[in-house]
């Protein structure tokens, strides 16, 4: 269910986030569809071959395919998938903790968009992420600005009366990624904005 409701949430349905207290907010996942401010600076920083988890609809795969550099996108939904093979990118149904394509040999590890919080547990994604890159290997995560609380929450999707299961979603603030890259084998961690968006660099 709760795929279906993305699925839908990428063609403009009124999805919303709803918190385990009851509060709702709009699930804007349609805005992923094109690029965002801050996209090319992030891409430039991408190394091949990258692997974008929680690649979505597929622009920013897309995007360094067209670039030159090779990349892949994995994501949940079948139909985020298929967006991303029809932008031009390549893309698996893959969920990141599976068996996924090139374990230890990735250059770049992208989470964008906040899929730093896939599974409430970023010490345990960013530890899979050291897992899937080679030796001098990068992430590159999207995170929430400085001096924002780091949370984990229960969250599940909702239209109407139609619900989804209730899953694990993580914030994690610039002031705290540089500890957590650390406890994950990321001896070398660095932040920098743009365009209103924060973004670390885990190395």
């Amino acid at each position: 269910m709760m795929g279906e409701l993305y699925a839908e949430s990428l063609t403009g349905a009124a999805i919303e986030i709803e918190h385990v207290d009851g509060t709702r907010m709009p699930l804007e996942a349609a805005r992923w569809l094109e690029p965002i401010d801050g996209d090319t600076a992030l891409l430039a920083r991408c190394s091949a071959p990258t692997l974008d988890v929680g690649s979505g609809p597929g622009r920013l795969t897309a995007a360094l395919t067209r670039g030159g550099v090779p990349a892949l996108g994995i994501d949940i939904t079948p139909h985020a998938v298929h967006l991303t093979r029809r932008a031009g990118g390549f893309a698996l149904v893959r969920d990141v903790f599976d068996d996924v394509p090139g374990n230890g040999r990735w250059a770049t590890v992208l989470l964008a968009d906040g899929n730093i919080g896939i599974g409430g547990h970023p010490l345990a994604l960013l530890g899979r992420a050291r897992e899937l890159l080679r030796p001098g290997g990068e992430v590159l995560a999207e995170v929430d600005p400085p001096g924002m609380a780091s949370r984990v929450e229960r969250v599940r999707l909702r239209r109407g009366g139609e619900v989804g299961e209730w899953f694990g979603w993580a914030t994690v603030s610039a002031s705290d990624i540089t500890r957590i890259g650390q406890a994950a084998g990321f001896p070398r961690a660095g932040c920098w904005t743009e365009a209103g968006r924060w973004f670390a660099l885990l190395r």
